[in-house]
Order: structure tokens, then sequence, then C-alpha cells
């Protein structure tokens, strides 16, 4: 077979004689840990230690700041009493506390990290699907104490958020330090992201759900082993200082009578409808405060909090988090009326937390409302069919999940985490059914989830870019390959870069040493990122990026897209087996290989 003579390649920006051979420190720690599987494994264990260690914090931070404006361990345990630290006020106390917490953790999110304010959720799904998994080092701390302050100061909002983001911002801090890859960046978001989850409810297989259901959407059998090894890091942790106790405890349970999964059934159904409604309430709550307010930004917790306040002197119940009161109700021990105005009052105390300015989680509340519809319903079975329906707390406990699933649509994540809060596997098939009917009701009713609604407000899309059609199986790259566009020096300033990349159609250029050796690629939103950090006198080779798939010049067109694909990027570099560069090869050459005129 005669050889094939290699393609042309664009000499400007490469020095005479050099050759281009893949460059840097092959056998040190860093390109390990870039590269390797073994260094995304260390990377992903050490992220969920560390987030684990941030979860524990995080609880002990609500703790110290709950005791500090309430005086009780949980205001919600001890619904109406007074802080004993302030006897002259009484119960009135509770007008006073979310007002003073919004004047600390108001100007803290404004000026140091504002993507800290909200829920959390949807800022790393963003991060994940549009910035390659790129999140500020700064929101973990920020994120941890604002949202301490907020729950601490009355807040009726959950910690699932927060330390989602809080586990998901440091993932991506040891990730950008150490200047892996984005897939492998993402991955790691997501390993603290499952994390966080698995250390502060001690749900290991949730977290992993989580991640993977809400942030990674990608199931991926990598990925899933390093959020899985992560998780485990973290649970480990977490159970050594918070303890190995269910979350909730319930009576023995069974289905009794083959009738009561359809009273499960029913159940499924409206708490798919009430999901989708607290949703719709969230964000009408939230676009009121933004007609209404007028001032500064980071004054709007404080004067926002003095209409928290009322409600939480007329419902104390809705302080914090509010456990206790979740607990009462699976127990069996309100009445449905109250249950009913419990169910309200959450979703109005949570939406005008986060409509306000604060900082927390949805998922509890969620879990909160459901444990109320399900109680309520559970009791009005027994009045109405006392032979069928069985223990009240059953219901709660099914109400939690479905009305989780019909907010959030992760039918998975809502099986688990239900299971792994209780230790109660008794109740599984008809958890399993209403959460599935729950999920459908809610994708007929809406068209988004608590968490992409406030995307696509924005005007982000979520969702899977189109696949491209693969083409011919047995073509080669080097059938198609393009030669390599002008290369980037490794010693180009900031501006030169962002010109040179201003002049290619996909955003990508490959960057050499000064002695001709192959550094990498430098990408249009790594750019952007440097300028957005405030970055501008980053040299390229600050701004490199490592590929881990690389694509050889005798690999099949399919195996290229496939490369393309688990990078992330829209072109990529051909090397030949000695490592030189010898061709470039991007999206639109594979779609013309596939279509050719």
């Amino acid at each position: 077979m005669t050889s094939r003579p290699p393609v042309p390649i664009d000499e400007s920006a490469t020095p005479a004689g050099a050759t281009r051979r893949i460059g840097g420190m092959p056998g040190s720690v860093g390109v390990a840990l870039r590269t390797s599987n073994s260094g995304l494994l260390a990377l992903s264990l050490a992220v969920g230690a560390a987030a684990a260690g941030f979860a524990v914090l995080f609880r002990w931070l609500i703790r110290i700041f709950t005791l500090l404006f309430s005086g009780h361990a949980d205001y919600a345990a001890v619904p109406g009493a007074g802080n004993p630290s302030l006897p002259g006020l009484g119960r009135w106390f509770v007008v006073l506390v979310p007002v003073v917490a919004g004047l600390l953790y108001g100007p803290l999110v404004h000026f140091f990290a504002r993507e800290a304010r909200g829920h959390g959720v949807p800022e790393v799904m963003f991060a994940v699907s549009h910035r390659g998994g790129r999140i500020a080092p700064q929101v973990a701390a920020v994120k941890a104490l604002a949202s301490a302050l907020c729950i601490g100061g009355g807040g009726s909002v959950g910690r699932e958020g927060p330390i989602v983001q809080i586990g998901s911002a440091l993932g991506s801090t040891a990730g950008r330090l150490l200047k892996v890859p984005e897939v492998r960046l993402r991955v790691l978001v997501a390993c603290g992201a499952a994390a966080g989850i698995a250390a502060t409810f001690n749900a290991p297989l949730a977290g992993v759900f989580f991640a993977m259901e809400l942030i990674l959407a990608d199931f991926t059998a990598q990925s899933f082993g390093m959020v899985v090894l992560a998780s485990v890091a973290a649970s480990v942790i977490g159970r050594a200082v918070l303890g190995d106790t269910p979350f909730l405890r319930l009576p023995p349970f069974s289905v009794g009578h083959p009738a009561e999964y359809l009273l499960f059934a029913v159940l499924g159904l409206v708490a798919g409808g009430v999901g989708v409604g607290f949703t719709k309430v969230l964000y009408a709550i939230e676009d009121l405060c933004d007609r209404l307010w007028r001032g500064p930004e980071w004054l709007r917790p404080a004067v926002g909090g003095v209409v928290l306040g009322l409600l939480l002197l007329v419902l104390p119940q809705m302080y914090g988090v509010g456990y206790p009161v979740l607990g009462n109700a699976v127990d069996g021990r309100y009445a449905v009326a109250f249950l009913a105005l419990l169910l309200v009052g959450k979703m109005v105390a949570t939406s005008l937390t986060i409509g306000i300015g604060g900082s927390g989680g949805v998922f509890a509340p969620s879990l909160f409302i459901g444990a109320m519809l399900g109680a309520g319903f559970g009791q009005t079975a027994h009045a109405l069919a006392p032979g069928i329906a069985g223990p009240v707390g059953a219901y709660g406990l099914i109400g939690m999940g479905a009305v989780f699933a019909g907010a959030a649509r992760a039918p998975i994540t809502a099986v688990i985490i239900l299971f792994e809060l209780t230790g109660e596997y008794t109740i599984i098939l008809p958890l399993m059914a209403a959460i599935v009917l729950a999920t459908g009701i809610s994708h007929r009713l809406s068209p988004d989830t608590i968490y992409t609604l406030k995307l696509r407000r924005r005007g982000v899309a979520l969702g899977r870019p189109e696949a491209i059609v693969m083409p011919q199986p047995r073509a080669q790259v080097r059938d198609v390959m393009r030669p390599v566009p002008a290369a980037v020096s490794e010693r180009a300033t900031l501006a030169e870069v962002a010109a040179a990349l201003a002049s290619t159609p996909f955003g990508i250029l490959p960057v050499l040493a000064e002695t001709g050796d192959y550094l990498g690629v430098v990408t249009a939103r790594g750019v952007a990122d440097a300028l957005a950090d405030g970055r501008h006198e980053a040299a390229a080779a600050a701004l490199v990026t490592e590929i881990p798939s690389t694509i050889g010049e005798s690999d099949t067109l399919e195996n290229a897209t496939e490369a393309l694909s688990r990078n992330g990027t829209s072109a990529l570099p051909v090397l030949s087996p000695e490592g030189v560069v010898v061709g470039w090869l991007d999206y639109r050459t594979l779609l013309t290989a596939r279509h050719p005129a």
C-alpha cells in the first residue's frame, strides 16, 4: 500500500522546522489527574469528601443561626414560642428576625455571588449545560453562609438546593484548578452535587440519581461510576459525623386490600397537579415581588422580610425547613383543615422567601407540601372507606414523593430518596405507582419543571443538542480531515487569542509551545470565562484545554463523532500514531461526508 501524503498544514503560527507533538509533562501528577481514569477517580473521591465536609458545616451553620435568631434548636418544633433572649417581644420576635437576617445575607449575595440567590439547582443545571461546568469558586462559601442565615432567620426554604450548589461549586473549582477538560469538569460538578445530597440526607443512592437525572441528564458508565464513588465517600463521612438514622420512622405497613392501590393512584394524580401548582405559585409570587420592588437588590431581602415575618407570626410552623411539622403530619397529629392551611401556607412562605431574594432550596418544601396533602388524603380516605385505607403515615410518605415528582419531574430520584429517607421498603410498590402517575400528569399540565422554568424565563433552553446523523462507518478520518488552522502560540495574549478565535468558524484553535509541541486547544468559551473572571493578562498557555479523547487519522468517522461528542467541542485535531498533528476535523466536515453534495 502506498502511503498517503500528509495533509497540508498552515505554518503561519509555527516556528520553522518545529514538530507538533504532544508536549507537557506526561509523567506528572497534574497530567495524570487531568487525563487518566485513575486521576478522575481520585478527584471524584476528593470532591465527595470535600462536599461532605461542607454539608456538615452547612448543617452546623443552620443550627447555630437558628439558635441565635430564635433561641431554639428548631423553632418549627415549638411554633409560637418566644425567644428566651428577647422575653419582652414574646412571639413577635419572628417579625424582626427575617429583617435582620436579610440585612446580613442580602449584601453578601449581591456583592459577592449573585448566583447564590434562589434555589441553586437551576444555576448548576445551567453551568453544566451552557458553561461547561464552570462555577465561580466563591459560590460555595457565599451560598453556605447566605442560605444558613436565610433558613436560620425564618426563611421557609430547604437545604438541598444550597448543598447541591455548594458541592457543585467545589467540584468545579477543583477541576478548574487542575484545568481538566470540560467533559470531566461536568462529571466533577455532578460528583459534588451527589455528595452534598448523600451527606446531608444520609441518602447515597438518592444523591447519585439526583445528579444523574437532574444535573448531568446522562447515564454513561464512566460518569455514573465516578458519581457513585463521590456519593459513597460523602456518605461515609456524613454518617460518621451526623449518625446513621432514617429521616422518618413509619409504623409497619402493608397493603391490606387490593382496592387501596386505587387510592394511591388517585393520590398520585392529585399530587402531580399540586406539584405543578407549587411551581406556578412560586414564580407568580416571584414576579409580583419583582414588579413591586424598586429599591437596591441588596436591601430587598430585609424589606421583604417584614412581610415574611408577619406571615410567620400568623403561621409559625413555616419557620425554617419545617421537618418537625412534617413529622407531626405524617404521624396524623393534625386535622384535615389545618393540614390544608399548612399546605397553602408552605407554598406561599417558600415562594415569598425566594421572591424577596432569599437563598434556599425547594426540595424540602415540596416534601412538606406532599406530606400535608398525603396526610389529609389519608385521613379523608379513612373517613370514607375505613375498611380499605391503610395508615395515614403511608399516604403522607407517598404524597411527599409524588409532589416532588410532579414539581421536579425526577421519578427515579423521588422513589429512591423517599425509600432512603424512611428505610421502609414495604411502601415501595404504591410509592412507585403514585410517583409515575404524578410525573405523567405533570407532563400533561406543564412543559417545564420547577427547576427548568426558572431558566426558560431567562431565555435559556435546556436539552441535548440534536445528534448528527452517523457518517459512513467504513470511511476513515484521513479521508475527510481538513488542514490544521493557524495555531496560537502559548505566549499569545488574551486579546490576540480572542482575535484569532473570532476568525474561526467553530471557536476553537490548537495551541503550540515555542518548541512547536502541541499543548492542547483554546476555545471561545475559555476566553469568555477568562474575561468574566477578570484574568485579562492571561496568556494562551493558561487557557489551554487538554483533550482526553483524541482522534487518530486511521479512526472511523463513527469513532470520530463519538470523540467530538465526549469532548463537547465542535472540532478536534487529528493525530498521527507518533503524536504529530496532521489534520483537523469538525462537525461540518462529518456532516458533509455523510451527505456529499
